[in-house]
């Protein structure tokens, strides 16, 4: 498994590669579930990965892995705001390019299979990144992947055309030119300010892979290419079928990949209910899951012949988002109140019984507890306080007429979307209507199918309060822009205001890790003043995996080679 460490030809990449390893969180990825550790385990740092590794050669070649996920996705591009999800985004990254892998700390190196080289330096007062392709490397559709497909990357990804529904537009939008450098594999790349996590780009640590510039010329392309199909791959792994009527998506080892042969002659995901993943994992329907909260999962696991726990310590965090554009939720007052009026306590102890892992909550947007420089900076919207939520909601003129406030006529009333078959958040959803109900706001709780949560709903926004987790990886200031900017692809609370993405830019500008942990506290403290998301608590990892899989589990910060997962001889 060769790797070759990325070229630091200045002293500017080697400050930002510090900033980079130094921040290691970033909620850009959106996931139905949440994982908590079993009991008697100590809780892993956060570099900590589990993955059974073993060299390629302790491998046996062939064989079917069968992956459980939570959703059949419709739209299959995970750089469209559609398609930013984890079961998209698992099913997509044995084929797509992604030009870094992160290991368990979050160091960056080139993936060799599409990246000769990649080096950043300063020219003329502007930062330039030079990006040098392998030659070898190609669409499925035979052609060559080449600086023009960076340059159609960019001109999708640089949110100056919103036609492009775009999941994220970090970095892209300070990108001035993308131009071809010696020859038809090198693209230079002109920002107009530093970025200092530029890494993030066409990065599968940070879920952000290169698409085909053949289906991302125009919008209506970029927006319906990848809708119920995957037409063009370029990874080690092809598409073979995609079956809604049984909600599989099978893939085969591409023979055509110019790589490392795939272990595997096949990857069958395999959609389903959360609650039902541990049943047919230990009926053998699986070999690979995502357990969750669930304990009956965890011990069913452990009883399983042949199966083990894979467990680290994640970058993730639970939370709820609120919509600030819901008619109830528009001024910050009223969410800030519904923020004091929920006791993240009890939800958190409630989501985490029975398992060993701290019920402490999380009180950052940006870091978990066990980062450098992580602190509140909530001003008191993260203690449970209903005193004040009731002071607020007067105050904002909603009044309490009997059990129920109302203002202009009108009660204040929340539709709380949850997707059905995860049982923590139904838990959640029982809680939080009896909390809210305290304070006189009426909660309706809705179940949203698992294929219909994110596509009919969350990215709909038609949800007053919705309960999901967002997953993690090594960027934390320009990952996170997506979820929380004014204009970002991801914000699902619409909630924002320039001292948030000004705070954001900063820190993804910084030069050392000092300056750029002082901007990202502040702009956690902007997120509580808007209170859009409120986090509950950091959402650790555990699998149920067959013990003789090897090179993939619970990943904390790394990425999966997929060439190299397999099962030992």
């Amino acid at each position: 498994m060769g790797r070759r460490h990325l070229s630091r030809r200045t002293a500017l990449v080697a400050c930002l590669t510090a900033v980079s390893l130094s921040l290691t969180l970033c909620a850009c990825t959106a996931d139905q579930g949440s994982a908590a550790l079993p009991s008697t385990l100590e809780t892993p740092k956060l570099t900590a990965v589990d993955v059974n590794p073993h060299d390629r050669a302790d491998l046996r070649q062939g064989g079917t892995l069968n992956v459980a996920i939570a959703q059949f996705s419709s739209q299959w591009s995970p750089v469209h705001t559609d398609g930013s999800e984890s079961s998209t985004i698992t099913v997509t990254k044995p084929l797509l390019p992604t030009f870094f892998r992160s290991d368990a700390a979050g160091t960056q190196t080139a993936n060799p299979a599409y990246l000769q080289d990649a080096h950043a330096e300063v020219r003329d007062g502007r930062q330039v990144v030079t990006w040098t392709l392998n030659p070898k490397a190609r669409w499925s559709d035979g052609t060559p992947i080449t600086w023009r497909d960076i340059e159609a990357n960019w001109r999708a990804l640089n949110g100056t055309d919103p036609a492009y529904k775009a999941s994220s537009s970090t970095g892209f939008e300070l990108v001035t030119a993308v131009e071809k450098g010696k020859d038809e594999f090198q693209a230079v790349m002109t920002f107009e300010r530093p970025f200092s996590e530029w890494q993030s780009m066409f990065n599968g640590a940070a879920n952000a892979p290169l698409l085909p510039a053949s289906r991302l010329a125009t919008p209506e392309l970029f927006n319906t290419a990848y809708l119920d199909a995957i037409p063009v791959t370029a990874g080690p792994f092809k598409v073979e079928k995609l079956d809604k009527a049984a909600q599989t998506v099978t893939l085969a080892a591409d023979p055509a990949w110019w790589g490392d042969k795939p272990m595997l002659d096949r990857i069958v995901f395999h959609a389903m209910l959360p609650n039902t993943m541990a049943g047919a994992f230990g009926d053998g329907t699986v070999d690979f899951f995502n357990n969750g909260p669930d304990v009956a999962g965890y011990q069913l696991i452990k009883s399983t012949k042949g199966a083990a726990v894979r467990r680290a310590g994640g970058p993730d965090f639970r939370q709820f988002t609120l919509n600030s554009r819901s008619p109830a939720l528009t001024d910050p007052a009223v969410r800030q109140a519904v923020f004091q009026a929920i006791n993240r306590d009890v939800i958190t102890r409630t989501d985490l019984a029975g398992l060993d892992w701290p019920a402490v909550t999380l009180n950052s947007h940006l870091l978990v507890a066990n980062q450098n420089a992580y602190r509140d900076n909530s001003l008191g919207l993260s203690r449970y306080d209903p005193s004040d939520a009731v002071r607020k909601l007067d105050a904002a003129g909603w009044k309490l007429d009997g059990d129920v406030r109302k203002k202009d006529g009108k009660e204040l009333s929340l539709r709380m979307v949850i997707p059905a078959g995860v049982t923590q958040a139904q838990n959640e959803a029982n809680a939080t209507v009896r909390m809210l109900r305290d304070v006189g706001i009426r909660v309706t709780v809705v179940p949203a199918k698992a294929n219909d949560f994110f596509d009919k709903y969350v990215n709909r926004h038609d949800f007053d309060i919705a309960a999901y987790s967002l997953l993690g990886t090594p960027f934390p200031a320009s990952g996170n822009r997506a979820n929380f900017a004014q204009n970002g692809g991801t914000n699902q609370s619409q909630a924002g205001s320039p001292a948030v993405d000004s705070a954001l830019d900063r820190a993804s500008a910084a030069t050392d890790a000092a300056t750029a942990f002082e901007a990202i506290n502040q702009a956690d403290g902007e997120l509580w003043k808007v209170a859009g998301i409120l986090p509950l608590y950091q959402r650790p990892q555990l699998y149920g995996a067959r013990a003789d899989l090897a090179n993939i589990g619970a990943q904390g910060l790394s990425d999966i080679v997929w060439e190299n997962v397999g099962f030992t001889k």
